[in-house]
């Protein structure tokens, strides 16, 4: 069951929000060929350090997980989905890069991620990036007072799949607040009146996570050896977050 935050918790997490998107938009700049992912790893602490906050992401283990997390930033690039671990692994022209960032700040966790490519793609290669970003758009419309989680569901896909693309519908956006992983699952598919109803001061992490791929296993997810998660036909992936609050006003998007 989903934990309901308060006004007042929400905007605690709202000028977290803040600081977390102020972060993404430098990372945004500084993802450029020639550096290496470690080198955005170690940006994002310092800043994260310097706003007053704590990573979110560090030292976490997520349930089932057989390891901790060992960053604070997950960079993940071309056909790996999320969770990507940062290394001296350089990024390259052509590059389609997604920047997971989560932090804590007074006792409340903020989770977001942004996708950027990298020098010349192909058309193909930045519709993807237009359609999830629009799907999540999407996706956040429909998070309202009375409408349930099949509604943000279908929301997303049916968007995704009318523009040719995949969702990958084993990973999933998620409740946040004091915890990072809260109730309730937030799928990116479901049935328009389906699933939970949605309710004042619920807070989701409402993440589209969408396949270029249009093999029958497009949207299929294999796990990496540092437990990343990569498409499982190669084709590349895009991925966009916000967290999000269900107020009676609309919804509200904290990390912005």
């Amino acid at each position: 069951m989903a934990t309901l935050k308060s006004e007042a918790d929400i905007k605690i997490m709202a000028e977290g929000g803040q600081i977390l998107a102020r972060i993404l938009e430098i990372l945004k700049k500084e993802a450029k060929a020639g550096i290496t992912t470690n080198y955005l790893d170690e940006l994002s602490s310092k800043l994260i350090k310097e706003s007053g906050a704590k990573p979110a992401f560090l030292n976490y283990r997520a349930q089932g997980s057989p390891r901790p997390y060992p960053k604070t930033l997950c960079v993940s690039l071309n056909d790996v989905v999320v969770h990507g671990v940062p290394s001296e692994r350089i990024i390259q022209e052509g590059d389609l890069v997604k920047i997971d960032l989560g932090l804590i700040y007074k006792g409340f966790y903020l989770d977001s991620a942004r996708t950027v490519f990298i020098g010349n793609v192909s058309k193909e290669i930045k519709k993807l990036i237009l359609i999830t970003e629009g799907a999540l758009t999407l996706g956040i419309k429909s998070a309202r007072i009375g409408k349930t989680l099949g509604d943000i569901g279908y929301a997303i896909s049916s968007f995704v799949v009318k523009n040719g693309f995949s969702i990958v519908n084993s990973l999933t956006g998620h409740g946040i607040g004091r915890h990072l992983h809260e109730d309730p699952t937030v799928f990116n598919f479901g049935r328009p009146g389906e699933g939970e109803e949605l309710k004042e001061g619920m807070v989701l992490a409402i993440e589209p996570m969408v396949s270029a791929g249009a093999a029958k296993k497009s949207g299929q997810v294999k796990e990496t050896a540092d437990g990343a998660f990569a498409t499982e036909d190669g084709s590349f992936s895009a991925h966009f977050e916000h967290t999000v609050a269900i107020t009676r006003k609309g919804p509200q998007i904290l990390t912005r």
